[in-house]
């Protein structure tokens, strides 16, 4: 029911009455869905859960009648068609589950009924056709192919799960349709459709603040002569909900998965409302801009949608500009409110302004001078190292010349990252027999791709293989490890390292996976690792990528296999120059 009890349910609904889904009486006619709708959006778990609601592995008896959830409509009187208030999930699916029935055991598809959409009329001609090739057009399209698909696997999965033909459990289904079946059907008089539906749907967990949005937006002052208008208030809520759903612009504009934000316009009337992220009202959006049409008579629908669209706008702007993407996307990522943005870009009346104010923005949330920086490290300053390493990435890739390149923030934020030693701490850390093993197998392999310069380094080397490989086809002992492991890291490690294997000179940012992946190892080992991982697809940020390329090291002074203090120092180098690095962002700088 989609109230809590009889009580909770508008008076207009409480002469309900049983209504069969199939046969000579069954739900006929013309079902109208207008704007104020969300799209199909029903999947796996709802397309399951009606079938085996009704089918009930065919046990049903002839007098086991079931009831579905309720159908709301309202006859409109231009056409005599049913405007379909709630159950418009439910009766798409029974159309989507007929029009299978058709193909497995000739009933008519959809039987006695027919679907319009008021802002996707193509839908109805999509829902007899069901072209793949067409079901990433638009969003319900790719809902109806999918649940479709999910009807399809559910005979499937059944029939082999029962060990009968899924022809047999069609003519059951069928049979209980035609039979047993039936909703819940209400029929109200004298009450508006769009107040009814939101008076449904409030206090009910389907519908989010954006679809109750929508619903009183496009009813608030409108008409029969302002048909074509609700239309393309209507196609614009798609297109821009169709663009929002882009990996890379909503990963721009939002550190928040899909799931938080289903229906991803959500965001702009959430930004609209300036709802607080510790908000309790679940209903505040909406709410927001119902009083906000409601309060004033000179309100309508146009004018507020009017400055949702701007908004888009100005948030796309950002998106196609280069600098202001790989800006913002920084600030964002790093936490600043998109809400702060806004205001300031409304503050600052130019483009030029807007961008100087940005990058004092970039300033304060660093908030360090050059000294700051260098003083940063792993152990008392963790989420600043984070902070200054990613723009440091972020702005490495917007400073790269003649390219169209941007930062995937996207692909970073599908990750959770961590601080990466670029040099191994300590390989004494490890404690189990398989973790030795591995360690020294790996620093085996490094060895065997460097050659030293000095000869007695270079003997040393082929020594330390030697008993590296006689270690690993024996018992390895805690002392055995301890001591191969000391003689690897010494010749992998660079000449009297020092105390600053915590400082910012000697982290980089890496995925928390493949930073497990590399465990306490010398930097010729996860060398060589994160090229594999690069090689094989997997996401490293620009700046560790060069690092473990050794790309800051001098021309001509290259030791592959080491991390030296040189090497340290040309990095930091890098990090804090204003041409290359965070280094116009640093407090004195500017």
């Amino acid at each position: 029911m989609p109230a809590d009890s009889y009580e909770d349910t508008p008076a207009a609904l409480r002469s309900p009455r049983l209504q069969k889904v199939g046969g000579k009486n069954g739900i006929a006619g013309e079902f109208f869905v207008p704007a104020y709708q969300r799209g199909y959006r029903w999947g796996r778990h709802e397309v399951d859960a009606l079938l085996n609601d009704v089918y009930a592995d065919g046990n049903r008896s002839p007098s086991d009648n079931y009831c579905l959830q309720p159908v709301v409509v309202k006859r409109r009187a231009a056409d005599n068609a049913y405007e379909l208030i709630d159950g418009q999930q439910r009766l798409t699916t029974l159309y989507l589950i007929y029009r299978y029935l058709n193909l497995e055991v000739g009933v008519e598809p959809g039987h006695r009924f027919s679907l319009t959409y008021e802002t996707r009329p193509a839908s109805q001609e999509y829902l007899r056709s069901l072209d793949a090739e067409r079901m990433n057009d638009n969003v319900d399209f790719y809902h109806m192919h999918e649940a479709y698909e999910c009807i399809e696997d559910w005979f499937t999965a059944t029939a082999a799960r029962l060990g009968i033909p899924s022809k047999l459990i069609a003519f059951k289904v069928l049979d209980y349709l035609e039979n047993l079946v039936y909703v819940i059907w209400y029929e109200p008089d004298n009450i508006d459709a769009t107040t009814l539906f939101i008076r449904l749907n409030v206090g009910r967990i389907p519908l989010t603040n954006a679809e109750l949005v929508k619903a009183v937006l496009l009813s608030k002052d409108l008409d029969a002569q302002d048909y074509q208008r609700r239309i393309e208030i209507g196609s614009q809520w798609d297109a821009i909900e169709q663009d929002l759903q882009q990996p890379e612009f909503w990963a721009f504009l939002s550190n928040l998965g899909g799931a938080d934000y289903p229906t991803r316009i959500e965001l702009l009337f959430d930004l609209m409302a300036k709802r607080r992220p510790d908000e309790k009202d679940r209903f505040f959006t909406f709410l927001h801009f119902k009083n906000t049409l409601d309060a004033r008579a000179k309100t309508n629908s146009s004018s507020v949608w009017a400055v949702i669209v701007q908004c888009y706008q100005v948030l796309r702007e950002w998106y196609e500009d280069r600098d202001l993407y790989h800006k913002l996307g920084y600030l964002i990522a790093a936490g600043t409110p998109l809400r702060q943005l806004l205001d300031l870009s409304e503050l600052e009346q130019t483009k030029s302004a807007f961008s100087r104010a940005v990058d004092q923005l970039i300033v304060r949330s660093i908030g360090l001078p050059q000294a700051g920086i260098m003083e940063l490290n792993y152990e008392t300053s963790y989420r600043k190292c984070e902070d200054v390493l990613l723009l440091f990435n972020v702005e490495t890739v917007r400073r790269l010349k003649h390219s169209t390149e941007r930062y995937p923030f996207h692909a970073h934020k599908s990750e959770k990252w961590s601080l990466e030693h670029i040099h191994a701490q300590n390989a004494e850390l490890l404690t189990t027999v398989e973790e030795w093993r591995h360690w020294l197998a790996d620093g085996k392999a490094a060895l065997g791709k460097v050659r030293l310069n000095e000869p007695d380094l270079d003997t040393e080397r082929m020594a330390v293989i030697s008993e590296v490989e006689k270690a690993l086809s024996t018992h390895l002992t805690e002392s055995r490890f301890t001591k191969l492991s000391r003689r690897i890291t010494a010749l992998l490690s660079p000449d009297g390292d020092d105390d600053s294997i915590h400082s910012i000179a000697n982290l980089a940012l890496l995925s928390q996976p493949i930073n497990s992946s590399l465990g306490n190892q010398t930097f010729a080992v996860k060398r060589l690792k994160v090229v594999d991982h690069d090689r094989k697809g997997a996401f490293i940020p620009i700046c560790t990528r060069q690092v473990f390329l050794k790309y800051y090291a001098d021309a001509g002074s290259e030791q592959m296999h080491l991390w030296s203090r040189k090497d340290r120092e040309s990095y930091l180098e890098a990090l804090i120059s204003a041409d290359r690095g965070v280094g116009q962002y640093l407090l004195g700088a500017q």
